[in-house]
């Protein structure tokens, strides 16, 4: 008798990436999914948030042949599973195999037109609040990636740990030696030059930034007085170009420079800002690091 997938006993672990020990096991022969988070994304840096929604696959093997993920004809395509603050519940259960199986997880969701090339942009505006019907324009940019691969039913639980695909980059303002005052507490960060689009690959999570997508100029959100933050599709910046761009008072503060935004990577910038526009100075405040 073939058993199921009951998505919707799906088990949450909010504590960045460490399993919890109080995940309920109910021995009814349904896999039980742990869904790891990354430690520091989205609004609250802790967690996914009722109403979420990830997409999720699952693919049969043939023996110890797993099978290629494709858009359609998978054991599972796309099941919408939907989060409410307890539980995951899926738009439809997925039945179980007799064989092992790969399950791939990935948010925001998304009705993918190619498992492999798929066209995805970061938001242009990440500094729009969420609404009732729409995620941040922050969240809407962080694409998460999962997959476990190669589990039975044994043990009823299988892991997907999320994980960012996208580059986090991290501006603080510092106040320069002629600059008096408090920093604004109406101010604006863009971010120019850089491609929003890219090539999403569900099949291994990349997120490559698309060959014929033109640069635009990204609104970061803002954190508080002296910090921003934005997601970039990771790429290369090989040309001094305009790159950063501080709007106070109505001065516009404006830095040309070359980055590279890596995949997986928290960039963290400081700003040294002077009484005079024309001297700015960006110094990498630490190492890069990975986002999690």
């Amino acid at each position: 008798m073939r058993k199921y997938i009951a998505l919707a006993t799906l088990a949450l672990v909010v504590a960045g990436c460490e399993k919890s020990d109080n995940i309920p096991v109910v021995d009814d022969g349904a896999m039980r999914i742990e869904v790891l988070h990354p430690s520091a994304t989205r609004a609250t840096e802790t967690a996914f948030e009722s109403g979420d929604v990830i997409g999720v696959y699952a693919t049969e093997y043939s023996g110890d042949t797993a099978a290629p993920l494709q858009i359609s004809g998978n054991w599972a395509n796309n099941v919408a599973t939907t989060f409410d603050g307890a539980v995951w519940t899926p738009a439809k259960k997925i039945f179980w195999s007799e064989n092992k199986m790969d399950v791939y997880g990935y948010y925001p969701y998304m009705t993918p037109t190619s498992v492999d090339e798929h066209l995805w942009s970061v938001q242009l505006d990440q500094s729009t609040p969420e609404t009732v019907d729409a995620l941040s324009g922050y969240e809407a940019s962080d694409f998460l990636w999962a997959k476990a691969s190669g589990v039975k039913l044994e043990g009823g639980n299988v892991e997907l740990e999320f994980k960012h695909r996208c580059s986090k980059l991290v501006v603080k303002l510092v106040k320069g030696a002629d600059y008096s005052g408090v920093l604004p507490t109406e101010s604006e960060l863009y971010i120019h030059s850089t491609v929003p689009t890219a090539t999403v690959d569900f099949v291994n999570g990349a997120v490559t930034k698309y060959i014929y997508g033109e640069m635009e100029t990204i609104k970061a959100r803002r954190v508080d007085d002296g910090t921003f933050e934005a997601i970039i599709v990771p790429q290369r910046m090989e040309t001094r170009r305009p790159f950063l761009e501080y709007i106070a008072n109505g001065v516009s503060y404006l830095y040309e420079g070359t980055f590279v935004f890596k995949a997986g990577k928290l960039h963290t910038l400081e700003l040294t800002i002077n009484s005079n526009p024309d001297q700015i100075e960006v110094e990498v405040g630490g190492e890069v690091g990975d986002w999690n």
